[in-house]
């Protein structure tokens, strides 16, 4: 895949990164918490304490990791207001047509996500989207760990792709984690789970917009 090693290829994040759908994530995590009586979370504060994995999310919230039976309830309960929130969300602003400009100049891009896999592709294809990327993954097994070992097989998946050409757009600070463990840079984007605050801990560049986010990319490599 030869292709690849021209300009950045962009591993992009789904959820608040492309897909904008921190109110449907606010929104479901409340119903989550009100299930096992927790008082409902403003979008600051998420943001402030937002990790992965998501136990540890809630341990910070509740001062104590949930129990296996709080976590199953919060989970199930999580999904299923999600579920009925997020076909009402739309793309960050701009991302349709950076993805497709990027697709035109022949830069390569692909998308790698926590999301389960059979519910991802479906919602990616209805945004208009899917043809941009060569590759889509989401997670295909029920671990709730971070994206590092994923994406190896990602990357592993692209083919011939040079590590050091490759950017990783995201949203969390596990998005630079994932990147580093592979060798690869990024850049966190404030418009999705973390504050910018939570996010320059991580070293890397942090970005208001997903346009500057691609510019910043381009000039990590160039």
């Amino acid at each position: 895949m030869g292709k690849l090693q021209r300009g950045a290829h962009i591993v992009w994040d789904w959820n608040g990164t492309l897909l904008h759908d921190i109110d449907a994530v606010i929104g479901a995590t409340n119903a989550s918490f009100l299930e096992i009586g927790l008082e409902p979370i403003t979008l600051e504060r998420y943001r402030e304490l937002y990790c992965v994995p998501v136990p540890l999310f809630y341990e910070r919230l509740m001062g104590r990791l949930p129990t296996e039976d709080e976590w199953l309830v919060m989970d199930a309960v999580f999904h299923k207001h999600y579920g009925t929130r997020v076909d009402a969300c739309g793309l960050a602003e701009g991302a349709a047509e950076l993805l497709a400009s990027r697709q035109a100049e022949g830069r390569t891009q692909s998308l790698l996500s926590l999301a389960p896999h059979e519910q991802l592709v479906p919602l990616v294809r209805r945004h208009g989207i899917a043809e941009r990327f060569v590759r889509i993954d989401g997670r295909t097994d029920s671990s709730h760990a971070g994206k590092a070992e994923r994406m190896v097989r990602h990357l592993g998946e692209l083919g011939e792709v040079d590590a050091g050409r490759v950017v990783v757009i995201g949203d969390a600070l596990d998005d630079a984690v994932a990147a580093a463990h592979v060798g690869a840079q990024a850049v966190l984007y404030t418009g999705g789970s973390h504050s910018r605050g939570s996010l320059e801990v991580a070293g890397v560049p942090v970005v208001d917009s997903l346009g500057e986010a691609v510019e910043t990319a381009e000039r990590l490599v160039a």
